[in-house]
């Protein structure tokens, strides 16, 4: 059969996978040609942490034989996925970003990264985050910082914490991947690197296995370069796992690609405050105020809201609560002067050290008390749009590390909500834009329908980082 003449490189995942099944795609050629990519760019981009290439090459060839001989196991089979260095595979080093854990082998296997390799993929490698994830800018002092591929002259963020993740994919290294949101990890990235990221809800997505930053917030999500691989992707990550008792307790899992193409007609989309559009950068709110007149266009009904809290007054609340939980987790590798800890993460987890039992237990009970008085809004609106971030990815030079861009990003996480960020726009000089929608807890579908439609009517998610050809 012949084999296609398309560089899988840039195939968006579904389209990736058509191309193997049909066996007009070995997976060897896939899995080679992102190799060749990583091999050729990845020097400079440094998105891997580590790069299993000898395992994803006999892996490819399994899947080819397996395929070849009417034993696939799936329609994933053979597609490759990177995995963010917080997800452990049972004998691997997984740092979770620190040089303290540059030794740390992986006691078991994530369930996650298990339901993954158990569709067929073949995971590719291991992905730089933020050091123990603490960080949205996606900044690592002593293990480097990812180059955001959009401009190869100027070193810019990422995004973080999910830092790696977002740079493998926009560069063509895996076709999506996985990164974690506690404030923003997976949508600021998502943001910066021009993919589209999903925040799921609480308990819809196993965590077992994966290194911990505050567990009352930690979610994963894919990233990917569309909305319909983000959706794909997300339904063979959530379900429930005896081992994470969160997934017992949460809905039962919804059929998101069945209403994906539904279109947006009829829904009601709130537009964020006009208050809140102070600190946008202006094509920032250029963009979102295009994207949501091409909704509008679509047939959905844009509706001004009034918010019960700001977007400003939930990232203090958050960081307040990620503090807390994450110096309870790793307060003791901060504390020791003599570990090589990042400049700008340790003071973030200090901020837990002077947080009393009755500090930190009084912040909860003000989360579930403005979560109690946010979610009418959804009684009014079937989605609430926002920027995802306030700026375009800025120099890292120029990074002002006391500060959070999780503006639009950590009341998702507080509220316990769901939120997908999609590409609306570029800047004069080329870099991506984002687009937020945030819908209520366990409503995945609707973020997903929404975005799905917006793709359909523009091409933002089908532009790539130039100069990577």
């Amino acid at each position: 059969m012949p084999t296609s003449n398309i560089d899988p490189s840039f195939l968006p995942a579904h389209q990736l996978a058509a191309e193997i099944q049909a066996q007009r795609l070995s997976p060897v050629t896939a899995v080679e040609a992102m190799l060749d990519r990583i091999a050729r760019y990845d020097s400079k981009l440094h998105s891997f942490v580590s790069v299993y290439a000898d395992e994803a090459r006999l892996a490819a060839e399994a899947a080819d034989k397996a395929i070849r001989s009417g034993h696939s196991v799936g329609p994933w089979h053979g597609v490759p996925i990177a995995l963010k260095d917080l997800i452990d595979l049972e004998g691997r080093v997984t740092t979770g970003g620190s040089e303290a854990w540059r030794d740390r082998r992986s006691p078991v296997t994530a369930t996650l990264a298990r339901r993954l390799i158990s569709a067929g993929m073949i995971v590719i490698g291991k992905t730089h985050t933020v050091e123990f994830a603490m960080g949205g800018w996606g900044t690592n002092q002593h293990r480097g910082t990812p180059w955001n591929p959009w401009d190869l002259q100027a070193h810019r963020t990422p995004g973080g914490s999910s830092s790696g993740s977002g740079v493998s994919v926009a560069a063509g290294f895996a076709p999506w991947a996985i990164g974690t949101d506690t404030g923003g990890s997976v949508r600021l990235p998502a943001s910066w690197c021009g993919l589209s990221g999903l925040k799921t809800t609480i308990g819809r997505v196993t965590t077992y296995g994966i290194l911990p930053l505050a567990p009352s917030l930690d979610t994963p999500g894919p990233m990917a370069r569309n909305v319909e691989d983000a959706a794909l992707l997300y339904t063979l990550m959530q379900g429930a796992d005896p081992l994470d008792h969160r997934t017992l307790a949460a809905p039962a899992p919804a059929d998101v690609l069945n209403g994906l193409r539904r279109g947006v007609r009829g829904l009601r989309l709130g537009r964020m405050p006009a208050a809140e559009r102070q600190g946008c950068a202006p094509e920032v709110l250029a963009a979102y105020d295009a994207a949501l007149e091409t909704l509008a266009g679509l047939g959905a009904e844009i509706v001004e809201v009034s918010l019960t809290c700001g977007f400003a007054d939930t990232t203090v609340m958050a960081g307040r609560i990620i503090g807390s939980e994450a110096y309870q987790l790793v307060g003791d590798l901060v504390d020791d002067n003599s570990l090589p800890i990042d400049d700008a993460v340790r003071p973030r987890i200090h901020l837990g050290r002077g947080v009393t039992a009755r500090d930190y237990l009084s912040a909860l009970a003000q989360r579930d008390a403005m979560k109690r008085r946010f979610l009418p809004i959804f009684d009014a609106v079937d989605a609430l749009l926002t920027p995802t971030t306030q700026t375009a990815a800025v120099r890292v030079e120029a990074v002002d590390q006391n500060s959070t861009p999780a503006h639009f990003t950590r009341l998702v996480n507080l509220l316990e909500l769901c939120a997908l960020a999609i590409p609306d726009g570029l800047t004069a000089t080329g870099l991506p834009l984002s687009l937020q929608i945030i819908c209520p807890p366990y409503d995945e579908a609707t973020a997903l329908r929404i975005g799905y439609a917006y793709q359909q009517a523009t091409d933002w998610h089908q532009r790539h980082p130039t100069g990577l050809e």
